[in-house]
């Protein structure tokens, strides 16, 4: 299949994984850079890695244990700490497998609150649904089309607003790029029947790239079924604990438990805090792009050359710009990305931070693709305008949006891109609406909605191996695009535009890891965003769409607001 031969340089082809990968530090260091590699790098060792087992050997259980409601999280923690005791009385009689152990809590708190009230040096996560009201659920259109497919696996949980996690059952990492082996030693520890089960996390917009210091924790990619996990639903809340073993990992159910007893204990001794979403409460005490305002504009237009250029098939390209922010104090990530969520209904939010890692978030409008049993959903997402205070004006740069040639331009490359790959994976796609404009807080962009039908389940590693990257991160053709970003770009761009997300045993859904930033305690953040590059592009506007695209993360901090500290109030 031509789609898929077009990304196999982002995912892994063989099977067999290679033990000694290098790692360069070829690209420029910076004060972040510098001041990171001076940290001891801690190893995931307090798990184990799933993989490094058998994937062909199918684990002796995987159970989810639901106990009867409670009112508070105080006693959600307590219910769980008798459950992990009482499983240790009454071991599983199997030398493998997964438990999950979850309480209903009866009123809504978020997800994200809770997260913020927990030990730091944990490693965390956190992944928030994006709102779709207002938009068509092609996943529903398609499963109506086919009854016979069985659809429980997802149902339950499709009021899931959003999941924090603390600490890792189980964790899967590597330095070599993520491959159909891989995937299947998540899958090994997942299940339909247990659809909570789920291994969160991500991997680098281009796995053969020289990784940077601030990269490395992440490898190539990153996934943890956390062990400690909030979920927050409409209406409801749960706590839950899941562990995880192997015998043949030399990580049994003994070592699981007391892991899991060591975090829970601090779980116990947090207080749940809502976030009012104010003010950071810092100063910026420089800002440096890379690159640099007079590389950028030389950089624009080499590729504009090379689009023009006959001999040429590059159609598009995407460019992208790390802005280093250094701050008075430390900007706390989790409280920066709850400020993102308040603006952000119509995004995904996320944080990725593995053991002794800088905190990756995001605050990403862009869904790389969702799939519930068969059914698989994808969107195109390009070209930029900015929002305005005025309904009239703002209706003004709407209709310029939709008749502008470029823009359609760029828009038709990514929408007929996908469609093409998912007709290389899928038995029928649905294109619905074929252009419409998609509003956010900041700005507004050409979108479309694009599904189909898998021929099976097992297709779920080709969707990720066909659709990413797409044109609206990468450009197009993909190779080429990618070889010519590697040549301009001097910096890691690291997960910055890979795909963000979680597998699970009835759905997986991954968001395009764009608006985002890489936060590091002492080291300020880093900035990521990226415009698409093709015929009639202007360096002069691509500059100033980059800004546009920063200013939800820099708004909050570049001024201190009269409330400059954050209110933490308890919920009983």
């Amino acid at each position: 299949m031509a789609s898929l031969q077009l990304s196999s340089h982002f995912l892994g082809k063989n099977t067999t994984k290679h033990n000694s990968v290098s790692i360069s530090h070829s690209y420029s260091q910076t004060p972040f850079t510098r001041l990171f590699s001076r940290k001891k790098f801690m190893s995931c060792s307090m798990s184990m890695n799933g993989c490094h087992g058998d994937f062909k050997t199918p684990l002796g259980t995987i159970e989810t244990r639901t106990m009867a409601a409670v009112l508070s999280p105080t006693a959600a923690t307590e219910r769980l700490i008798s459950a992990v005791s009482e499983l240790k009385s009454q071991p599983p009689p199997f030398s493998s497998g997964v438990v999950r152990l979850q309480v209903p809590i009866e009123q809504q708190i978020g997800a994200i609150d809770w997260l913020q009230a927990q030990n730091e040096t944990h490693p965390r996560c956190f992944f928030s649904r994006r709102s779709d009201v207002g938009r068509p659920d092609l996943l529903l259109d398609l499963a109506s089309q086919n009854e016979n497919g069985n659809g429980n696996g997802g149902s339950s949980d499709r009021d899931l607003v959003s999941v924090a996690g603390i600490g890792s059952a189980v964790f899967f990492r590597d330095l070599d790029p993520f491959s159909h082996d891989d995937w299947r030693s998540i899958r090994r520890f997942l299940s339909s029947k247990s659809p909570l089960i789920r291994a969160y996390g991500g991997m680098r917009f281009d796995p053969n790239g020289k990784i940077s210091v601030e990269w490395e924790p992440f490898g190539a990619f990153y996934f943890a079924v956390p062990q400690v996990e909030f979920n927050e639903f409409g209406g409801s809340s749960m706590l839950a604990a899941t562990l995880a073993w192997d015998d043949e990992l030399s990580w049994t159910l003994e070592n699981a438990i007391e892991s899991l007893q060591e975090t829970m204990l601090q779980v116990v001794s947090s207080v749940v805090m809502r976030l009012r979403r104010e003010s950071l409460g810092v100063s910026v005490l420089s800002k440096n792009h890379v690159p640099t305002k007079g590389a950028y504009y030389p950089a624009v237009e080499k590729a504009l050359e090379i689009i023009k250029h006959k001999s040429s098939s590059l159609s598009k390209v995407v460019l992208a710009r790390n802005s280093r922010v250094i701050t008075d104090v430390d900007i706390d990530p989790i409280a920066w990305l709850a400020q993102l969520q308040s603006e952000g209904q119509d995004a995904y939010q996320f944080c990725l931070q593995p053991p002794g890692a800088p905190a990756f978030i995001g605050n990403t409008p862009e869904r790389l693709f969702q799939r519930n049993q068969l059914g698989v959903c994808s969107e195109a997402l390009a070209a930029t305008r900015p929002r305005s205070a005025s309904t009239t004006r703002d209706m003004e740069i709407e209709r310029d949006l939709l008749t502008s040639p470029k823009d359609d331009l760029e828009f038709s490359i990514v929408r007929e891109n996908i469609r093409e790959k998912l007709n290389s994976i899928c038995d029928q796609v649905v294109v619905k609406p074929q252009k419409t404009v998609r509003k956010l807080a900041r700005v507004q962009h050409l979108y479309s909605q694009l599904a189909g039908k898998l021929r099976r389940e097992d297709d779920e590693f080709d969707i990720l191996a066909a659709l990413h990257p797409t044109p609206a991160v990468c450009g197009l053709p993909a190779e080429e695009a990618r070889l010519l970003i590697k040549e301009i770009e001097s910096f890691d761009r690291g997960m910055y535009a890979g795909p963000i997300g979680f597998f699970g045993g009835g759905e997986s859904e991954f968001a395009v890891g764009i608006r985002s930033a890489l936060v590091e305690k002492g080291l300020g953040a880093l900035i990521y965003a990226g415009t698409g590059i093709v015929a009639g592009s202007n360096p002069t506007s691509e500059w100033n769409e980059l800004d546009l695209k920063i200013s939800q993360f820099t708004k909050s901090i570049e001024y201190k607001a009269a409330a400059t500290t954050t209110t933490l109030q308890t919920i009983n």
